[in-house]
């Protein structure tokens, strides 16, 4: 173990501080040092990390996502959720502006030209669905209301099947 040597600092009464003057002007400083004598100290090698007594909280969060293969339902497959299938029978762009949410975009990307088609390729590609842009275009321009219940369906079933996993472990020191 390493040794420091530390120094004493107390402050010297009047009568040590004008002996050690004197001292010093004769050219002995031997009885100052006496006075302010230093200590032998172990150091310390690694520096603290932590306060003693407090622990440290280990979180793990691990994601399971189902990714690859067909879309879970097919196109036509509107009797599996009735609220999406009258949703997306009366009101496709209330179901839009739904879908935009669960994907994570702004409530306005609906308003633009073109953005369904952007989320269905983006579903697709995120999920690793097979598929290519030609389909994804045809089924949004000729089956609009179809599609979108098809992504929202799809959302739902995909956001099921993640699963969060959180653990603490709390280590005292």
């Amino acid at each position: 173990m390493e040794e420091t040597t530390v120094t004493q600092q107390s402050e010297p009464s009047a009568t040590t501080a004008s002996a050690c003057q004197d001292e010093e002007a004769g050219g002995f400083t031997a009885g100052c040092e006496d006075k302010r004598r230093s200590k032998k100290v172990p150091a310390m090698t690694d520096p603290v990390l932590m306060q003693p007594g407090l622990g440290v909280t280990t979180t793990t969060i691990t994601t399971i996502t189902q990714t690859g293969g067909d879309w879970s339902t097919g196109l036509f497959d509107v009797c599996g959720d009735k609220t999406t299938c009258i949703l997306g029978a009366l009101m496709p762009c209330c179901l839009d502006l739904s879908l935009a949410h669960q994907y994570g975009e702004c409530l306005c990307m609906p308003l633009l030209p073109g953005s369904t088609f952007a989320i269905r390729v983006g579903i697709r590609e995120r999920y690793k669905i097979r598929g290519s842009v030609c389909e994804d275009w045809t089924t949004v321009c000729c089956c609009y209301p179809l599609a979108v219940c098809q992504m929202i369906r799809e959302m739902k079933r995909r956001m099921k099947t993640q699963t969060y996993h959180v653990s603490t472990a709390l280590e005292s020191s």
